[in-house]
C-alpha cells in the first residue's frame, strides 16, 4: 500500500540502529577535506541515534551513474553489511538519484539507503519544535520525495477513471504525486501567512539593536546565547539541535534594549531549498546591525567552517553586516589560546569559552561598545508641556545634560540614527497636535 504524499516516511520508527558509510573523493576534494565530509556524516548518523559500523571510500572521477561506487567498492560494501548481524542503513555522502540508492539497495540487501540531503532532512523533521519550522521541514521533505515516489512505491495499477482522471484510469502514483503537490501548495500558502506574521514582529522591532547569533552547527551558539540571555533554551552536543530562531534581550538589559537572535546553524553542502526555506530565520542575520559568528575553536575544520557560515551569509544577502568573530570553547584547546595567525586574519575577533562567565561579560561589553560607538550627539529643545516626549527621550537616549530655560529644556542627548528619526518625528506630531 503507498504511502499518502501529505505524509513522508517518517524514518525514526524504522531505522535500525546500525550503519554504513560510503563516500566518494571527486578530482577536486583534496584529502582532508573529504575525511572531514565523512567524520560529519558519522555526527549526522550519531545525531539519529545511528552507530557506525565501518565505512567503504572510493577515489572516482565521477560517481558511478548506476551505483554511486564502482563495481569493485560496491561489492565490498555489499560484504560488509553482510558481517552486520543486525538490520544495517547505509549512508552516502552526497546526493544521489532515486536509482543510484535503489541500485546500492539492491545490491547489499541493506534494510534502507539515504543519502546526505535524506540524512539531515530527517534529523531538521525531528528537531523541528515551531509551527513555521515544521511546515518549512515538511515542503522541503515533499519537495525532496516527489521524484522518488515510483522507486518508493513502484508503479502501481490503474485505479481511478472518470472526470479528473486520464483515461481509462489514473495510477496510484499518478494520484500520490497530485496530492503531493497539491500539499506542497498548501504549505506554501500557510508559510506565507506565517512570514507576514513574522514582518510583523520585525516591523515592531524596528530601530532596536539586534544581534544574531550565526555559525556552524554544533559551534556553541545557543550555549553562549543562553549566557548571555539567561534564556532557557535547548542546549545539545548534537548536530542541528536548534532550527526554531528565538529572540531574547541582553542581560543585564543595558541602559537601550538590545535584542539578540539564535540562528539555525550551517553546514557544509547544506541542501539548497533549506537554506531557501529557512529564509525567514535567516533574515534575522539579514536585520541584524552585528552579526556573532560563532565558531568552535576546537574544530580541526574551523577555518572550512568560516567559510562555510560566510558563504551561506552571503548566499542570502548579509554579507555587508559587521560581524563579531567569536572563537568558542577554547578551553577544548591545549594552552587555551587561538593562533596568532586567526586573529591577524580577523581582527575583529574575540576567543571564549562560553561557559566562562568572565568571557561572556567581556562578550556583552563588545556588543554594547560597537553600538555605542554609532551614537549621535546632539540636542532637543522639550518644552514643559511635552512631558510625554520628554520621558521617551530619557527612555530611548542617552540624556548628558538638561538645561531649564522660561518655557522649554535643552537636552543634550546621545542616540543612534534610528532613534534620532523616531524622536525627530514624535517631535513633529506634538507640534502639530499643538497647532
Amino acid at each position: 500500500m503507498s504511502q499518502t504524499p501529505s505524509e513522508v516516511p517518517d524514518l525514526t520508527q524504522r531505522l535500525p540502529k546500525r550503519a554504513l558509510l560510503c563516500g566518494v573523493q571527486l578530482p577536486d576534494d583534496d584529502e582532508q577535506s573529504f575525511r572531514e565530509s565523512l567524520g560529519e556524516l558519522t555526527r549526522l548518523a550519531e545525531t539519529l541515534g545511528l552507530h557506525v559500523e565501518g565505512q567503504v571510500t572510493q577515489r572516482r572521477g565521477s560517481f558511478d551513474s548506476a551505483a554511486y561506487l564502482g563495481p569493485g567498492k560496491l561489492e565490498e560494501l555489499t560484504q560488509l553489511t553482510k558481517q552486520v548481524d543486525e538490520p544495517t542503513a547505509i549512508l552516502i555522502d552526497h546526493e544521489v538519484s532515486p536509482s543510484q540508492a535503489r541500485n546500492v539497495q539492491k545490491a547489499t540487501g541493506a534494510e534502507i539507503v539515504l543519502d546526505r540531503t535524506a540524512v539531515i532532512l530527517e534529523i531538521f523533521h525531528r528537531h523541528a519544535k515551531s509551527r513555521q519550522a515544521k511546515l518549512q521541514v515538511e515542503m522541503v521533505r515533499l519537495e525532496y520525495m516527489a521524484p522518488r515516489l515510483r522507486e518508493t512505491q513502484g508503479l502501481g495499477d490503474r485505479v481511478r477513471g472518470g472526470i479528473g482522471g486520464k483515461g481509462a484510469g489514473e495510477s496510484q502514483i499518478e494520484l500520490d504525486r497530485r496530492k503531493l503537490r497539491d500539499r506542497i501548495a498548501e504549505l506554501k500558502d500557510e508559510i506565507v501567512a506565517l512570514d507576514r506574521e513574522h514582518k510583523t514582529r520585525s516591523s515592531r522591532r524596528q530601530g532596536l539593536r539586534r544581534v544574531a547569533l550565526c555559525g556552524y552547527t554544533n559551534a556553541g551558539k545557543s550555549t553562549l546565547f543562553r549566557a548571555l540571555t539567561g534564556a532557557e533554551v535547548y542546549v545539545a552536543d548534537k548536530l542541528f539541535a536548534t532550527l526554531d530562531t528565538t529572540v531574547r534581550q541582553l542581560h543585564p538589559e543595558p541602559r537601550r534594549t538590545i535584542l539578540l537572535s539564535d540562528t539555525v546553524g550551517f553546514i557544509r553542502n547544506l541542501p539548497t531549498k533549506l537554506v531557501a526555506s529557512f529564509k525567514t530565520t535567516l533574515d534575522e542575520a539579514l536585520e541584524a546591525g552585528l552579526i556573532l559568528h560563532v565558531v568552535d575553536a576546537s574544530d580541526p575544520a574551523v577555518l572550512r567552517h568560516i567559510e562555510t557560515t560566510c558563504g551561506v551569509l552571503a548566499e542570502i544577502g548579509a554579507a555587508e553586516v559587521p560581524q563579531l568573530v567569536v572563537f568558542n570553547k577554547i578551553d577544548r584547546l591545549p594552552d587555551g589560546k587561538v593562533p596568532e595567525e586567526w586573529l591577524e586574519r580577523f581582527p575583529r575577533c574575540v576567543a571564549i569559552s562560553a561557559r566562562n562567565p568572565d568571557d561572556v561579560a567581556s562578550v556583552r561589553q563588545l556588543i554594547i561598545d560597537f553600538f555605542d560607538a554609532e551614537l549621535i550627539e546632539t540636542e532637543l529643545i522639550v518644552r514643559y508641556d511635552q512631558p510625554q516626549l520628554r520621558a521617551q527621550i530619557f527612555e530611548s537616549a542617552d540624556v548628558l545634560s538638561e538645561e531649564f530655560g522660561e518655557h522649554a529644556a535643552t537636552l543634550r542627548i546621545r542616540a543612534d540614527q534610528a532613534t534620532l528619526g523616531r524622536l525627530a518625528h514624535n517631535m513633529q506630531e506634538a507640534e502639530s497636535l499643538k497647532e
